[in-house]
């Protein structure tokens, strides 16, 4: 009972203390407006080169979106527990690891699933890009297992966060990372081997590929397997992102020091 009230409640207080809460509009910009203007950018940039066409465009950067608040609210739970000076207090905590920072997870899953959304609803009615009804529930269950994939990423930053002095930086370029190699603009097989090879092995990648086949027509059947390996890549950072916060703080306390930079 415990660590389930860590998880939830823990979670949720943190999530709050993330942006202060000064104004709930604060958000607004960041997670209303700035998807919704990076999908109509790159969509008329492909209209002016002649490439694809505005469905690509509006399925690729509203799904990938989602690495906004998945990458910056994750390292922060780090960064900014380091920033108030609470990080000691945190960590010297007898609270078991797993439900401390998986519980912080949850609100950022739900945060990158309803920025997706906003942007791939918003996006449509501004491309003018018809999305069949029968689409909508397919397609919230793709973002919502890409919001899991990459709050997974987002956790391996947290946890060099401990390493690094501007988290902000940090997700910066991950983010960029994502936005170049992910498929999000450029198709995979338009990409040099190598990227496309990298690609396979990063969140966002799989579960933008099967949100275009679904918003096409396919049924849910035919994309389980881009699914699935959506989720198993973010299963998978979340091991490497729960061991690397395990090591770090074991390194923390042998060095006498919770953070190097």
């Amino acid at each position: 009972m415990t660590s389930l009230r860590i998880f939830v409640l823990g979670g949720l207080t943190s999530y709050r203390a993330l942006f202060t809460w000064l104004s709930p509009w604060i958000l607004i910009p960041t997670f209303v407006v700035e998807p919704v203007f990076q999908v109509l950018f790159f969509a008329l940039v492909g209209r002016q080169a002649g490439i694809n066409d505005d469905r690509f465009f509006l399925i690729g950067n509203a799904v990938q979106f989602a690495a906004i608040p998945c990458l910056f609210a994750m390292s922060n739970t780090i960064g900014g527990e380091r920033y108030s000076q609470t990080l000691e207090l945190l960590l010297a905590s007898p609270a078991r690891r797993g439900p401390l920072f998986l519980g912080r997870a949850l609100p950022v899953i739900v945060n990158g699933f309803a920025s997706s959304v906003i942007a791939l609803v918003v996006g449509a009615a501004a491309l003018r890009v018809g999305l069949p009804p029968a689409t909508w529930l397919p397609l919230a269950a793709v973002i919502a297992v890409s919001a899991f994939a990459c709050t997974g990423l987002g956790l391996v930053t947290a946890a060099v966060a401990l390493r690094v002095r501007e988290t902000a930086v940090l997700a910066n370029i991950v983010f960029g990372i994502l936005l170049v190699f992910c498929g999000t603009n450029v198709a995979l097989s338009d990409l040099p081997e190598w990227m496309a090879t990298v690609a396979r092995w990063l969140p966002l990648t799989h579960g933008i590929a099967a949100a275009r086949l679904v918003a096409s027509g396919e049924p849910m059947s035919a994309v389980s397997g881009l699914v699935g390996s959506e989720a198993a890549v973010g299963l998978m950072y979340v091991v490497i992102g729960m061991a690397l916060l395990r090591f770090f703080e074991a390194e923390s306390r042998r060095r006498a020091t919770l953070h190097i930079a």
